[in-house]
């Protein structure tokens, strides 16, 4: 026989955190001490496992299970770094310090009400009715069908999208490119980001924090990077400070999982099967914690091998930081 028992409203067994209130304050004190208590920083992560903290946590008397702690760090909008790559730490030695530089300099722009972008190439994306990973809901054995194969179409090619994201204010702008994913094309992008939103949100803005991947068309060796980078200074009348991120940790940048993740997630088992549909997947791509996208085609034809030679280089404003010069740098106006 059935019992009749229901269950009342709010009973059964309590969270964790509504039984220890404290138990999130005390875990955040065990991983990383260098992002701990700002939650607008670029770089929030732990090396840590969850089954060492969970452990730590249980020498202070708390009874936890280490999948709880990995909800726990979710929860706290942590990464946990697996395993397999903590080796990253010992591809530079400078890694973490330059963590923390990007980290303090983020913070002094917002302080100053001075923009910070995170700027990224995502993959190129073939057009055409071909398959993308993932699954979208579908009346019954009604699955969308595409080509059997996955040879590009020479008519509709593929697609380059670039991205910029507001790291203050959760906003972001992607240029769809048909050409290479050049520095021109990353600087454009940033300067149609720039004239069509930023500038719009900082009226008052001198300055302008770009952090970036140390390789791609905005890597730090690339010589048309910081030849358009002057150009943009230029007309802008913006001091531009970049900071790129150490070889191999490029996950780091903030575009990648705060935007670019999203984007997938949106268009995620959606044939791509025009460049105006990439430009209005992107654009829909929203979250719960209120992120807006704003995405154009760029038709451009951006050339590739540009070569720019020691004497133009020489004519860049360019000003190293003590610390790194080759990643951290800033351009003024000529």
């Amino acid at each position: 026989m059935k019992s009749k028992k229901q269950r009342r409203t709010g009973g059964g067994r309590k969270k964790i955190t509504q039984k220890n209130p404290k138990i999130l304050k005390i875990l955040e004190t065990f991983v990383d001490t260098d992002t701990r208590g700002n939650p607008m920083s670029p770089l929030k992560y732990t090396s840590k496992s969850t089954r060492k903290l969970a452990k730590q946590l249980k020498l202070q008397g708390y009874k936890i299970e280490y999948k709880t702690v990995g909800t726990l760090l979710k929860k706290m909008d942590y990464s946990l770094q697996a395993n397999k790559k903590s080796k990253e730490q010992k591809s530079h030695i400078d890694r973490d310090t330059q963590f923390r530089f990007i980290n303090q300099s983020v913070i002094e722009m917002f302080n100053k009400n001075q923009p910070a972008i995170s700027v990224d190439t995502k993959k190129k994306e073939i057009i055409g009715e071909f398959k993308n990973n993932g699954k979208e809901y579908c009346k019954k054995e009604q699955p969308v069908l595409v080509n059997s194969h996955d040879f590009p179409d020479k008519r509709l090619g593929k697609v380059v999208p670039y991205g910029v994201y507001d790291i203050g204010k959760n906003k972001g702008w992607v240029s769809v490119g048909i050409s290479g994913d050049t520095a021109e094309f990353a600087v454009n992008t940033i300067r149609t980001w720039w004239y069509k939103m930023g500038q719009n949100i900082y009226k008052d803005a001198t300055e302008l924090f770009i952090t970036a991947d140390c390789g791609g068309s905005n890597g730090y060796r690339v010589r048309l990077w910081k030849k358009e980078l002057q150009k943009f200074s230029n007309e802008t009348r913006l001091t531009i400070h970049v900071a790129h991120f150490p070889p191999g940790t490029s996950k780091w940048n903030k575009i990648e999982h705060k935007m670019f993740s999203y984007i997938s997630i949106n268009w995620r088992g959606k044939p791509l099967v025009s460049r105006e549909t990439v430009v209005k997947l992107i654009g829909k791509t929203t979250t719960e914690k209120g992120l807006e996208i704003q995405a154009i085609l760029d038709e451009n034809k951006y050339k590739t091998g540009i070569e720019v030679s020691d004497k133009e280089m020489s004519l860049i404003n360019i000003e190293k930081n003590d610390f790194h010069p080759n990643w951290n740098y800033k351009i003024k106006p000529q």
